[in-house]
């Protein structure tokens, strides 16, 4: 019996069967990458894809730089946004600076909602 694994294990692998397993394991390996760079990536994408489409005037927009500001005008690829109390500082910027947009009413919501919660713990 001995004698039987020793002669198996000195036979040679033939080529051919051992690219099967190489090919499967370059298969997950590439699944991974997949799954864990690729597919959060395009799914970000998307996203701001989606919050620049939803831009629109009198929103008020955070950008790459830490900029708030109020959204002036909108053209094809451009935005000119209008930064703090000064009326005249209005800059033109590319959509693509803009990483968040805050609707107004989304603003009033959340104010409202703080002020409630702030109510509430005095009263407490």
């Amino acid at each position: 019996m001995l004698l039987y694994f020793t002669e198996a294990a000195t036979e040679p692998v033939s080529a051919s069967s051992a690219v099967v397993p190489t090919l499967l394991f370059y298969a997950v390996v590439m699944a991974i990458f997949y799954f864990l760079l690729v597919r959060p990536n395009r799914k970000e994408q998307k996203q701001k894809a989606q919050v620049i489409a939803s831009m629109a005037v009198g929103d008020s927009v955070r950008t790459t730089g830490g900029f708030i500001g109020t959204i002036i005008d909108i053209n094809d690829d451009m935005v000119i946004v209008e930064f703090g109390n000064n009326k005249n500082c209005r800059i033109p910027m590319v959509k693509d600076a803009i990483v968040e947009v805050e609707k107004p009413e989304d603003a009033i919501a959340s104010s409202n909602d703080s002020t409630k919660d702030s109510k509430n713990s005095k009263k407490k």
